[in-house]
């Protein structure tokens, strides 16, 4: 039993990691909550589009996509906002085989669509879930209300259109022998072979060199002799891979998954228990509400968990995120808002596997 109890936020791929790595390892991730997500960007090329528009990322006070459009609120008070259709080609390629919006195998899901303004839809999936919401309800940190039935017609609707949509290229890169292997409907029985006859040379030829790796770090934090790194590029491996040792290609979210965290595409947005409408009492920096921010002071005030993994935003490099593992409830808030960019979150993990404060 780990010592630790940790609240992870992250995206539906790292949600994903997140859960694959609970099933297959004594993972110190207690609480898994999980945000909507139709794509995220490379941030090279972000810099590369703000420069069109004589931008720097560190012109930017905070971004929101909303409506077809990626707003930049200006440290100067100026609002400019982009095309998301012009924004759609500094989109990262990994992201047009994602098939989930509302990260189906978190306990609680968090995003803006469906709600009004100020508000956020939540997504109750698991009975730890239940009890989390129940508890921040019943001590005042979050309202709550009905998402009304065109609000949930709405949700479902885009739900589906991104599963459609990316069935379509997912359809395209196998004809064109670039595997998507998460997508394939394998028995459990069969899963566990292939991952005992797997190891890094597979994940690099079946999920790194075909475009797949969404850079979540799972691969480098489960590496028992420390030889996969991964520094805003792939993942790279310093050495060779022991002989026994099927870990890595085990937890990628990208490859095989197991039956019991698989949706096959039958529900939008996949098994819950309910969903609801929910504003925050208790903060309002940050996006959708404060949600994220509101639960896990709740669970770090309540020592539900012990620790949060966030991810904030670099002082020396704007806008660049990078993940931390944190108490601190100060922190947690400065932490609030998207960053629309990714960052390899399960790296920071490696501290806590390895008994380093």
């Amino acid at each position: 039993m780990n010592e630790h109890r940790i609240a992870m936020v992250g995206t539906p791929c790292e949600i994903m990691a997140a859960s694959k790595l609970q099933q297959y390892t004594d993972s110190p991730i207690d609480v898994k909550l999980g945000l909507f997500c139709m794509e995220n960007f490379s941030y090279k090329y972000f810099e590369n589009l703000l420069s069109e528009y004589d931008l720097k990322m560190d012109d930017i006070e905070k971004f929101q996509i909303e409506k077809g459009f990626v707003f930049l609120s200006l440290k100067t008070k100026e609002t400019v906002k982009i095309p998301l259709s012009v924004a759609k080609r500094i989109i990262r390629k990994n992201c047009n085989i994602c098939v989930e919006l509302t990260s189906e195998t978190s306990d609680i899901s968090i995003g803006s669509i469906g709600s009004d303004d100020g508000w956020s839809t939540l997504i109750i999936r698991t009975k730890k879930g239940e009890q989390i919401v129940n508890g921040a309800l019943s001590q005042k940190y979050i309202e709550a209300k009905e998402l009304t039935d065109s609000q949930f017609i709405l949700l479902n609707r885009i739900a589906q259109s991104k599963i459609n949509k990316n069935l379509d290229n997912i359809e395209k890169r196998e004809f064109l022998a670039r595997p998507v292997l998460y997508q394939r409907i394998k028995s459990d029985e069969s899963i566990k072979k292939e991952f005992s006859e797997s190891n890094f040379l597979d994940l690099k030829s079946n999920v790194i060199d075909v475009g797949s790796c969404v850079l979540c770090g799972a691969c480098e934090y489960v590496c028992p002799d420390n030889l996969i790194t991964i520094d805003d590029t792939k993942p790279i491996m310093n050495g060779e891979c022991p002989q026994d040792c099927h870990e890595c290609f085990t937890v990628c979210p990208r490859t095989f998954i197991p039956e019991n965290l698989r949706n096959d595409n039958f529900k939008a947005i996949g098994n819950f228990i309910k969903v609801l409408s929910v504003k925050s009492l208790k903060h309002s920096q940050g996006q959708d509400g404060s949600i994220v921010t509101t639960l896990l002071d709740y669970l770090l005030t309540n020592d539900i968990v012990t620790e949060a993994l966030i991810v904030d935003k670099q002082d020396h490099l704007a806008w660049k995120p990078y993940a931390k593992i944190t108490n601190d409830i100060d922190e947690v808030v400065k932490s609030g808002g998207t960053k629309y960019s990714v960052c390899p979150v399960f790296k920071t993990m490696k501290n806590i596997k390895e008994g380093v404060n």
